[in-house]
This record gives C-alpha cells, structure tokens and sequence, in this order.
C-alpha cells in the first residue's frame, strides 16, 4: 500500500524514501553531502552529514530508543508534530518504516554528539539493541544500509544503476550547491556506459542547469529561459522555477515538491500552467493583438520544457508514493509567485515577448484548425462524396486525363463551362478574392466557403490529412484574368496550395493558366497577346506593314467568347500553361519568401517593398 505494490517502480521506491529523509536535512540547513552506493548483492547504502536521526529514549516507549521507534512504528515520524522541518518531502513518518519492514536486512549508524551508534534489523525486526560503537571528532549523519526482501520483490528483483543514477541527479539539482556522491559496483554496470561508477555531483545554477541538459540540442524561440526563485509570504516555503520553449511538440513538465518527483503533477503545476496563460493572455491583449484570446494553458505549454520545484509545509499528496500534489493553496501560491515575474519578464524583452507570443497564438489556431477538420471529418465519416454546388465536374472517372480550372467569378466560369471539354475538364467557380491563408486565423480558413468548395472538389484533404491518391483530377489550374487583379487572385491561390497542399506543388499538379491580355486583327490575320511587352512584339512582327491595327483589350474572362476562351486558354493543343514549382531565390527561402510577402506583418511588406523600389518600372502615378 505503501510504495504502490511489489514491482520494479516500487522497488526504487524504497531508494527514493531515504534519499528524501537525507535531502530534508539538506533543505532544512543541517546537511551539505549524500552519499549513495550500489553494492554486490542488491545492497543499497545511503549517508548524510546531517543531525543523524535521534537515539534518545523516546517518551512514550521507555524500553525503545527514538530510532527503534521511527524504524519499527508507523506514523512515529515528528517531522510535522515539532519544529524540526519547516518543509519535508517525508509523509506521515511511515517512510523509513516501510523500508525496514520491506527489507531482508538493514543496518543503521547514526552520529551524534561526536560517538556513533548502531543497530541491526531483518524484516523490520530489530536483530539487537541500540549500541555505541565507537567515538568521532568529525563525522555526524545517518548512514542506513538496506537489502530489498526477496520474499516480496522476488528472487530476481534487483536494483538499476541507471534508474537510481537518474534519481540522484535529479535531487542535485534540486538544490543548488548540495553534493552527491555516486557510487556503483563496475561489475553492476556491465556494457551500460551512461552511468559512472564514481561521481561526484553538484549543480550550482539548479534546476536551470536541470533545464539546460534536457533541452540541449533544441531550437529555441526564446533565447534565454524565464527563470526565478520566490519566497512564499508568511513563511510558507519557497519556489523555483525555469521554463523555455522550443520548435517541437515534445513538451515536460518536470514539477517537485520538497524534492520528491511528482510525475501525476498536482496542484503545483495547475498553478504554474495558469500564471503563464494569463500572463501571456494579458501581455497579447497590452501589445493590441486580439487573437491572444484564442490561447488556452496547453497552447503557451505546447512545446515548453519546465522544471518546477516547490517547498510548502505539510504537503498533500494523492497516495503514499506522492506521485501528485493535492495540496488546493499551492495552485494559487505558484500562480501568484511565477505570475508577477512572468509579466516582467515579457515586458523586459519585447522582441523576445512577440515571437514568443505569435508562436502561441500559431499553436492555438493549429488546435483549432485540427478540431474542426476533426469535427468534419466525424460529421461526413458516413455520408457519400458530396461536391461543391458551383462545380460543373467532367464526366470522365479516371484522374489521369482529367482537370479542373479554378476560374475567377462566376461570369468567367459561365464562359469557361461553355468553352471546356465536358469529359476531360471541369470547372470550379471562385467569387472575388479568397482569404489570404498566410495571415488568416485557423477559424476563418475553416469558415471559408471558397476554400472549402476547392478542397471538396479535389478530394484530397489539407496539411497532414492530405492524400494524392484521393486527388480527383490530373491537373490543377489557375485560371484568372491577365491584369494585376487576376495576378493577385492567382498569388492567393498559390498561397493556399503552398501552405495547405505542398504535396500537391511536388507532384507537379498545380498549374497557371495563360490567358491573352489583348486581341489584335486586321482584315482576316487575328492574334493574341499575353500581355503589352506580347502585344508590342507582335505589332513588330506579324502586324508590321501598311493597315491598322484593331486592339481590343480583354476586361476579363468573362467577355471573352467560349470559342475564344477554348482558342486560346483551354485547349491542350493550342494554350500555354506554366506549371508551379518550389524554388528558392537569392538568399530567401520559400517558407521565408511567402511570410514575407504573404504573412501577418506589413513591416515585412514594406521592406521588401523598399528593399526592391528601384526594380520598378511603368508604374502610372
């Protein structure tokens, strides 16, 4: 009941109970070293330089000493009943009991007032009495050494250097400065060479240094760790804390209450959880960007790494082996302690505060966005394939030689469903402008109609939900009118496909439709241009002599004729068409290129706008 059963976790948690006892005499003040040491057969050695455990007659037993007592009793623990500990990570004082009752035999020295004592036990039963061994001038503690029952553990029951390695460290950097000593038999190591066979180990920075190692080799988005220490108020305990994000989802939190790992987390982390999500709720909100209301806890928790280590009197714990803090104070006494720092923190660093925040925000349109794709999906699961209203789909059922133009208004489309070939083409009508995905909320871009109708006539899905064996056409076009309004439309477009099917760009699907700007004639001779630099040339060339020129400029799609939209943009064996690919300019990359142009900040517009004015040519001002 004690240790949670009789397995492998339970048995180190027999370690773990004296280590905690040695780590409460480092916490209250009275001790500065632990010394830990794994032996040939399964014994387990654990000494402190602290006040050693008391030998005095106890009170309420004349013919036992305080030691038998604490050892044999349960509850005989007076780490709450007096003033010895302001804090403990002991429970009830049935830790040290436990262990002697679930050991084949335990051996105990203390030293006090310069004169050792000691004492043997087998299965909790003391084998002698309390005896003074011998004199000292300078050693004092408690050195305890145990051998785990095998009539509970099992015979092949056994200690694990790297798990008890792992235990150690963790407590040297749960307080700065104490040292561990390490310990283990090299014949116990055998081909592990993550554990040492002697160490000595001390962490001055804490758990900041704690945090350094377990992030190492991360991206970071921030570049230094929000970090602190408190003292609670009314000299409840203390605090401290460190935290960082990074680029992966991979997200910890390490959390501990008067050293003891809380691994089922508790109250402690519900209050760190809530400080960083108001603070970084409040700080979006001071900085004007309304879309911080959108974050949640998990979303400014989504890929950090923290490191939590409180120390509070009397703590609640579910279960003897404290895996969770239930202590209800704590949560209000951590938010209250971080939250303050937090705010301070954000505001001392606005740079580092705006990136940290507009990541935030980008995990919680990502929650979002997935959310609803999941409602979708739960909501169609049964239905049949159901396409757009708008969509005049080709008759053919092989996406091999089929495509669909994504045409600009619905007037264009009524030209361009006249002009196709209803076998092999169908056509997708877009109204206006689409919602530019790079800048837009996660919300929006579900809510969209336009965007919704493209992904219901391709089949295929967004992002990691994308499936080219599902894509229904061969060919994807952009077909937009040949002005600077169409060229806007076509770039929104890209950017969607960029963003939500890259998959689609890679495998060659996604094409431009090259639709003539001008239509030049004279007598029967007629001609179209792309654009005026395709105009001037042909005036040059094929137009060259005696006779005007009629030039008509095409408003649109839509007034072009059907049988003038199939001449020169449709029909395979006359139109040119440019296939979109991923290429990287200059010293830009793609992804970089797209938010620069594409994304939420104008400051970045306006740079490349600057950057590149003197390129610039016919502009009419």
């Amino acid at each position: 009941m004690y240790i949670g059963g009789t397995d492998d976790r339970a048995l180190h948690h027999l370690a773990a109970e004296i280590i905690d006892n040695a780590m409460d005499e480092v916490v209250a003040g009275h001790a500065t070293r632990i010394e830990v040491s794994l032996s040939g057969g399964n014994c387990l050695t654990i000494e402190d330089n602290g006040r050693g455990i008391p030998i005095d007659p106890h009170p309420k037993f004349k013919d036992k000493s305080a030691l038998e007592v604490i050892l044999t009793t349960l509850h005989s623990g007076g780490k709450f009943g007096s003033k010895a500990y302001t804090t403990s990570g002991g429970l009830h004082g049935v830790g040290l009991s436990v262990v002697n009752a679930l050991a084949e035999r335990l051996s105990i020295e203390v030293a006090r007032d310069r004169i050792v004592y000691a004492q043997n036990y087998a299965r909790g039963v003391p084998q002698d009495k309390l005896q003074e061994i011998g004199k000292t001038a300078n050693r004092r503690g408690t050195r305890i050494q145990f051998i785990p029952d095998t009539e509970i553990f099992g015979e092949k029951a056994a200690f694990k250097p790297a798990t008890l390695y792992k235990m150690v460290r963790s407590k040297a950097y749960l307080f700065a400065g104490v040292e561990l000593r390490w310990r283990c038999a090299a014949e116990l190591l055998g081909a592990d060479s993550t554990v040492p066979e002697n160490e000595n180990i001390c962490f001055p920075g804490g758990i900041a240094d704690y945090l350094e190692t377990a992030i190492a080799g991360r991206t970071l988005i921030t570049d230094t760790a929000f970090r602190g220490r408190e003292t609670l108020p009314n000299g409840r305990g203390s605090l401290e804390w460190a935290i960082s994000w990074y680029g992966d989802a991979d997200a910890f939190i390490h959390s501990y209450c008067n050293t003891v790992p809380t691994p089922q987390g508790g109250t402690h982390e519900s209050g760190l959880r809530t400080a960083i999500h108001r603070g970084m709720r409040n700080y979006g909100q001071l900085v004007g960007n309304k879309k911080a209301a959108l974050i949640t806890a998990d979303d400014a928790m989504n890929s950090a790494g923290a490191v939590l280590s409180l120390f509070i009197r009397e703590p609640e714990f579910q279960g003897q082996t404290k895996e969770k803090l239930a202590t209800t104070e704590a949560a209000r006494l951590v938010e209250n302690a971080i939250r303050d720092h937090f705010d301070h923190w954000l505001s001392g660093n606005p740079a580092m505060a705006n990136k940290l925040l507009d990541w935030t925000i980008n995990q919680a349109e990502e929650r979002i966005r997935k959310r609803q794709e999941k409602e979708v999906s739960r909501k169609t699961a049964t239905r049949k394939l159901r396409l757009p209203g708008k969509l005049a789909d080709c008759s053919s059922n092989s996406a091999d030689d089929t495509e669909i133009f994504l045409v600009e208004g619905d007037s264009a489309g009524g030209s361009a469903k006249q002009a196709r070939n209803r076998k092999t083409q169908a056509i997708l009508p877009l109204r206006g402008k689409i919602l530019n995905v790079a800048s837009a909320a996660a919300g929006k871009l579900q809510a969209n109609q336009e965007i919704s109708d493209i992904v219901q006539a391709l089949g295929t899905g967004m992002r990691d939900k994308y499936t080219d064996a599902e894509l229904r056409y061969g060919k994807v076009i952009i077909m937009t009118d040949a002005d600077v309004d169409g060229a806007h439309i076509a770039s929104l477009l890209i950017t969607f496909f960029y963003r939500q099917m890259p998959q689609l760009i890679d495998s060659g699907k996604l094409y431009l439709a090259m639709p003539p700007l001008y239509r030049l004639s004279r007598g029967s001779k007629v001609a179209y241009a792309r654009d005026d630099a395709h105009k001037d040339m042909l005036l040059e060339g094929e137009f060259s002599g005696r006779g005007k020129v009629d030039i008509g400029r095409f408003k649109g799609l839509g007034e072009m004729m059907p049988a003038q939209l199939r001449e020169t943009t449709m029909d395979p064996a006359k139109r040119n068409l440019l296939r979109v690919v991923l290429s990287d300019v200059a010293d830009r990359n793609t992804a970089d290129l797209v938010e620069q142009l594409m994304g939420k900040k104008a400051e970045l517009r306006f740079r490349f706008i600057q950057d590149h004015a003197a390129f610039a040519q016919n502009l009419d001002i």
